[in-house]
């Protein structure tokens, strides 16, 4: 993993969900090779989603959470797998 180049490292963030629920999660983007990625985890370091992102989708941290909730959405509501 050391030849990953970190574009945020990892950040702690509480996602609103739905209904006034919210969820505690960790993540990071980097690169590994040509690939964006979005690592996405429980605050304990458990993995919930990898996510591989668009070619050029460098966004600022605002969007990264966006992102975020969408698809902690989609985890809970038990779509691809986690």
């Amino acid at each position: 993993m050391m030849s990953n180049e970190v574009v945020q490292d990892w950040t702690d963030s509480t996602v609103l969900l739905k209904y006034g629920e919210h969820k505690d999660v960790r993540y990071k983007v980097y690169r590994d090779g040509a690939k964006l990625l979005q690592e996405i985890t429980n605050p304990d370091d458990t993995p919930i989603r990898t996510l591989e992102l668009p070619p050029g989708l460098v966004m600022e941290k605002q969007s990264y959470e966006v992102l975020l909730r969408y698809v902690l959405l989609d985890v809970l509501a038990g779509g691809a797998k986690a």
